[in-house]
């Protein structure tokens, strides 16, 4: 189905790998397009309960194909930049958890795609940056929105700036990266979160990221009200009753997605 891509479930957990390790897994026409196929596939799969991205080879996505961009004229760079942008936006608004399984260079716009996911696991060898503007350009697909709010408009400014590379250790440092494992441990460590994740109401932790990344765009009041109204629409589902019992009957839960 993908040529440039391996899209697996197993436990309902989805694992996109992006494979095209002769290139570094640089996102070129064809890899965006597969990409935008299997967001659609993880969106039409309700019985999904979190997706891992990760790249093959020595790296996660080490930016977009630079021979691609080199010829663009303006419109050109515009509705390259808008593609890849509202694919992004489409993996952020996932309902599901996201976790960037990242186990190399993550460069451009493979750090843009890591911002993208609600969490960054990374591998010792892991390298991140933003080096854009050393090739006459801005980040294209949202890093200069992302990075801010992920490590601060300072650090952000500086990365995007200076265009320099960092390390997993710094990385996790400043708060870009979760965790840092060894890299033969990064897959296991993404699976078992991701795991420890679905074993929670997944209506609730749907609920959770929504209530947060909504709350986020706005002021405190209104992320409030957004919090209070999920909050009590918890209360319509099944595995809230389910929740609740079996922790008053002091017994694991068996929730049922409804």
């Amino acid at each position: 189905m993908y040529q440039t891509l391996r899209y697996e479930v197993e436990d309902q957990i989805a694992v996109l790998t992006i494979n095209r390790p002769e290139a570094l897994n640089a996102l070129n026409g064809q890899v965006i397009g597969e990409l935008e196929e299997a967001v659609s596939a993880v969106e039409a799969d309700r019985s999904l309960k979190a997706l891992i991205i990760t790249g093959e080879g020595r790296s996660f996505v080490a930016g977009a194909d630079i021979g691609a961009q080199a010829p663009l004229d303006v419109d050109g760079g515009r509705r390259w930049g808008q593609r890849g942008s509202a694919l992004f936006r489409r993996i952020e608004k996932l309902e599901i958890p996201t976790i960037a399984a990242v186990n190399g260079f993550a460069l451009g716009g493979g750090c843009e795609l890591a911002l993208a996911c609600d969490i960054i696991l990374a591998s010792e060898k892991a390298k991140f940056g933003q080096p854009e503007v050393g090739l006459g350009i801005t980040p294209g697909f949202s890093g200069t929105q992302r990075l801010p709010r992920r490590v601060g408009v300072g650090k952000a400014k500086e990365l995007i700036y200076t265009g320099k590379m960092i390390k997993a250790d710094e990385a996790l440092r400043i708060g870009l990266a979760n965790e840092v494992y060894p890299p033969e441990e990064l897959m296991e460590q993404a699976k078992s979160l991701a795991k420890t994740i679905a074993g929670n109401a997944p209506i609730a932790v749907r609920y959770a990221k929504a209530a947060i990344d909504r709350g986020l765009q706005t002021d405190i009041d209104s992320g409030i009200a957004v919090e209070n109204e999920l909050f009590a629409m918890c209360f319509a589902t099944a595995d809230q009753k389910e929740g609740m019992q079996a922790f008053l009957d002091k017994r694991p839960a068996t929730f049922q997605n409804r």
